[in-house]
């Protein structure tokens, strides 16, 4: 029972306690005033009556300056925050037809019989909806989503559901999404009144209203609904969800819906949760098998970019001048004939940038330029997991070096104006894949000597 008290304390609200116990103070005082004034009254003091009389109306008025606005807010944040919505379902409308043939016949025969039946029906649809409104009333909702995910795999998302009721436990709630429909709104546009067309003789400030459509929304996280079967009170059950997003991009979710049918399934009663939600989804990363087709190619040519003086042979060629003594492979000179020395990678420079230029509106389909997005987004996770030391670069990309970045880049890219930034890797010594929608002529000589183009 202790234990029962103290969480009821705890629960309690200091600060509308403070301002009921102030209001009683000044009520009290002002009560005191007023008693005080009717006795200067009868003692015929004009002064004091008015004095205290004046101190009453104030202190009154004060505590209702003080009080009342604050508690209007409170019973209209409430009644927001807790405001249920009902839906009749199909047996609760069958349910309800059968109620009205009872009454119509009682009022036809006048049978008190018909009138308990048709009275107990109807305090069975009242017992619900109280019951399940307290029920979900005592709800409380956390979804747990990671920051990111990628496209094509699955993620899981935790759902809790925890009921805070003391007595009452919750049974058959389902968590859901809203489906909330953006209404168009009017407003004035600021515009020129001109006359005539032409010539413009007259020209004055003019407002026009105009229809403005609702923003386009990020697809909702959770689509599909989550059902707890019971719920006990002063507990908390999770449930694991797996989703898969097909797409990149951003997602958001500002609410969700508590709904439930218990007990007799009369109506669907809801209550909205504000929860807000985001997820960043990335592109689809394709597992190594799927890209052998390009990837031995692209090894080939990185590994004949950074031939040097490595530790890892690259090839056995013939003897030039410039070459060490210490390079001299004897095994083949002497099969040969004539000398030959080793040739090793470039350890030290093993620097790969990937490049995505991203194209104008219109001049790929939107098939090909996902597949580019994916594509690219998967040779640097690919590159990345090989050790292989890269950098990234793209159309109006700004993050660094970390993949994480790169990925987020090419979440939210969309067809742009051309950014030439195929021009501005010339500077660089690294080697370069190239993702891109051009032309082969249009590529720099300096650039196209040095890269691996990938058309899209």
């Amino acid at each position: 029972m202790s234990t029962l008290f103290k969480s009821l304390l705890a629960n309690v609200d200091r600060e509308a306690w403070l301002r009921f116990l102030l209001a009683l103070a000044g009520l009290a005082l002002a009560f005191a005033a007023a008693v005080f004034s009717s006795a200067a009254s009868e003692a015929g003091n004009v002064a004091a009556t008015a004095i205290f009389a004046s101190v009453a109306l104030g202190l009154a008025g004060l505590v209702g300056a003080l009080t009342v606005p604050y508690l209007a807010r409170r019973v209209v944040l409430a009644r927001v925050r807790e405001a249920m919505h009902y839906k009749f379902t199909r047996e609760g409308v069958l349910y309800i037809a059968a109620v009205m043939v009872i009454l119509v016949a009682a009022l036809n025969t006048g049978n008190n019989l018909l009138y308990i039946v048709a009275g107990a029906m109807l305090s069975a649809i009242l017992v619900s909806g109280l019951f399940s409104a307290a029920m979900l009333r005592g709800l409380e909702l956390d979804v747990r989503v990671p920051q990111n995910a990628f496209a094509g795999r699955p993620l899981a998302v935790r759902v809790r559901l925890t009921n805070s009721s003391v007595w009452i436990p919750s049974f058959s709630v389902k968590v859901l999404t809203p489906n909330i429909k953006e209404r168009s709104t009017w407003e004035w546009e600021k515009t020129h009144f001109v006359f005539p067309r032409q010539r413009m003789w007259v020209r004055l400030p003019d407002y026009v209203l105009r229809r403005k459509s609702p923003a386009p929304k990020p697809e909702k996280i959770l689509t599909q609904p989550v059902y707890f079967t019971f719920v006990a009170p002063r507990s908390s059950v999770d449930a694991d969800v797996e989703l898969v997003f097909p797409q990149r991009g951003q997602y958001a979710q500002d609410g969700f819906s508590l709904a439930t049918r218990f007990p007799f399934s009369f109506l669907v009663k809801s209550r909205k949760v504000q929860l807000e939600r985001e997820l960043l989804v990335y592109p689809a990363v394709r597992k190594p098998d799927e890209l052998l087709d390009i990837l031995p190619l692209i090894s080939g040519e990185f590994a004949s970019y950074v031939r040097g003086r490595g530790t890892e042979l690259y090839r056995i060629r013939e003897h030039t001048p410039q070459d060490m003594a210490r390079f001299v492979d004897w095994k083949a000179t002497a099969k040969t004939g004539s000398l030959k020395v080793r040739e090793f990678t470039r350890e030290d420079e093993r620097r790969l940038r990937v490049v995505f230029d991203n194209p104008e509106p219109g001049q790929v389909t939107a098939e090909a330029y996902e597949n580019a997005v994916s594509l690219a987004a998967s040779l640097a996770s690919h590159f990345r997991a090989e050790g292989t030391d890269l950098s990234f670069s793209g159309s109006d990309y700004t993050g660094g070096d970390d993949l994480d970045s790169f990925l987020r880049y090419l979440a939210l890219i969309q067809p742009g104006p051309r950014t030439w930034v195929l021009e501005l890797l010339t500077v660089s010594p690294d080697f370069n894949v190239i993702v891109t929608a051009r032309k082969p002529g249009s590529i720099p000589q300096a650039l196209w000597d040095c890269s691996y183009v990938i058309y899209m």
